[in-house]
């Protein structure tokens, strides 16, 4: 099993990952919240912790991928205020709010499997352990760090600060956020504005509630990760992923609830994806300049020049390393789909190969440097950048210049397809791979009766043929032995 290192945001720097009970792996990552269609913002966690669960399962882990499904608690504001973001919908579109569920959480699987990512081990909804969140509260009153009034249930952050640190996750000091919120002192039942929610009492118009032995309410927003990545992972378990956009107040309060309840801190390793933005700005529903995926499949929105394959922005997302912002542009993505199609390029002109008696490709070097940026920190942009100079070798090597043995092309071949189709998911969807293979034949034949026209000198057909596939995307190039095509 190969050395890999990862960026601990808790600590703050890069750690050789060490995980538990090696070789089994613990992946707990914050999926979405199901009141609308996944947009942009969705799609870097999404696709970056698909890395990570591919890449870990192919240096030899055996991993349990939890993503749980966020579908009651997340209210309008983090401060504990505001309606219920699904209540909300479910209320205007006169559902029911598990109808609102449903629905978005088809959709959003929908677009994940037009991103080729695989879905978790276990996918567990928030609604579906109210029992275990109760139960959680339970240990947290017992220990000292909570407080119940009103029929409400309040984590005591002052409280957990004397015995432990609030806010070494995110960097936060507590002193810092008392200032922040002392205006606020005396408009809220908390002891303090900071404190935060693990059981809020309902109002009797609020759709969503279960009875407790504390009221009839719902569980705070923060506790339903706490709850589920123990329960499937166990009291300690290796990785917890999510968007940096989370990390206060969400996974700070991950960090105290989990500590206060068990006594010691629940993840060895965090991990934080940076943001999508546009023009410098964050990419989200709340700030309305979010672009559904549909929309981006489509091309049906003001900000896009064209429809945009999801293998398109898969890569665009993988071109640049998980911790670095990206900010999205037509010209960005355009620039990621050609680069895609020069990706793919080589590895057709890989096949094509025919080997020679000896190398001039040092194929185990350019093996080492692949293997060398993924295991730094899941260093993708860097290993497409090492793909890349390979396609240059291999064209060195189709045009004459360069030579490649059985033994190295079956090598570097497998290379491609071990990083590109299976680490970075950069397949087509299956179900498109039938069509794609049929129109494939189709176009060949007709080629094949160009080649007719052009042996009887019907030049006329020949050039009507070449015109229509022209219009059509695709591009022609005839050779001595026949021709070579490619869809634009």
């Amino acid at each position: 099993m190969q050395d890999f290192y990862i960026y601990n945001t808790i600590t703050r720097k890069k750690e050789k990952f060490e995980p538990i009970n090696p070789p089994h792996v613990g992946l707990y990552v914050c999926g979405p919240t199901v009141y609308g269609n996944a947009h942009l913002g969705h799609t870097r966690p999404a696709i970056t912790f698909d890395l990570l669960f591919r890449y870990l399962k192919h240096i030899g882990y055996n991993v349990r991928y939890v993503r749980n499904i966020t579908d009651v608690g997340h209210l309008e504001s983090d401060a504990d205020e505001g309606e219920d973001k699904i209540a909300k919908r479910a209320r205007i579109e006169k559902l029911e709010p598990m109808e609102v569920v449903q629905y978005y959480t088809n959709r959003y699987h929908q677009n994940m499997r037009q991103l080729n990512v695989l879905e978790p081990s276990i996918e567990p909804h928030a609604s579906g352990h109210i029992i275990e969140q109760q139960e959680f509260i339970k240990k947290i009153l017992e220990n000292g760090y909570a407080y119940e009034i009103n029929g409400s249930v309040y984590f005591d952050v002052e409280k957990y600060n004397k015995n432990y640190r609030y806010g070494k996750l995110s960097g936060r000091v507590l002193e810092d956020l008392k200032s922040d919120t002392r205006q606020l002192d005396g408009q809220s039942e908390k002891k303090n504005p900071f404190d935060f929610a693990l059981w809020k009492k309902a109002s009797p118009e609020h759709i969503m509630q279960w009875s407790s032995e504390w009221s009839s309410g719902f569980p705070g927003w923060h506790l339903e990760c706490s709850v589920m990545s123990t329960k499937y992972l166990g009291e300690q378990f290796d990785i917890h992923g999510g968007g940096i956009d989370l990390l206060f107040p969400h996974h700070e309060c991950e960090v105290a609830q989990s500590t206060a309840a068990l006594g010691k801190e629940s993840v060895r390793y965090w991990m934080h994806n940076n943001l999508v933005t546009l023009n410098g700005r964050k990419m989200g529903k709340s700030l309305g300049n979010a672009i559904s995926l549909d929309e981006f499949f489509s091309g049906d929105h003001k900000l896009l020049k064209k429809p945009y394959h999801p293998m398109t922005l898969r890569f665009f997302i993988l071109q640049a390393h998980y911790r670095s912002t990206l900010d999205f542009s037509n010209e960005a993505l355009q620039a990621a789909e050609k680069g895609l199609e020069r990706l793919l390029d080589g590895m057709k002109t890989l096949e094509k190969i025919k080997p020679s008696a000896k190398s001039t490709l040092n194929v185990t070097e350019l093996k080492e440097k692949c293997y060398k940026a993924m295991n730094d920190d899941l260093n993708s942009a860097m290993t497409i950048s090492h793909l890349y100079d390979g396609i240059r070798l291999i064209n060195s090597v189709e045009s004459g210049k360069g030579s490649i043995n059985d033994n190295d092309l079956n090598e570097l071949k497998d290379l491609y397809r071990s990083f590109v189709f299976g680490i970075f998911g950069l397949d087509t969807p299956r179900n498109a791979k039938g069509e794609e293979e049929l129109s494939g034949k189709l176009i060949d034949m007709i080629l094949n009766f160009r080649l007719e026209a052009q042996k009887n000198k019907d030049f006329q057909t020949s050039d009507n043929i070449r015109k229509t596939l022209n219009k059509l995307g695709i591009e022609i190039k005839d050779k001595k032995d026949g021709f070579e095509w490619k869809i634009r």
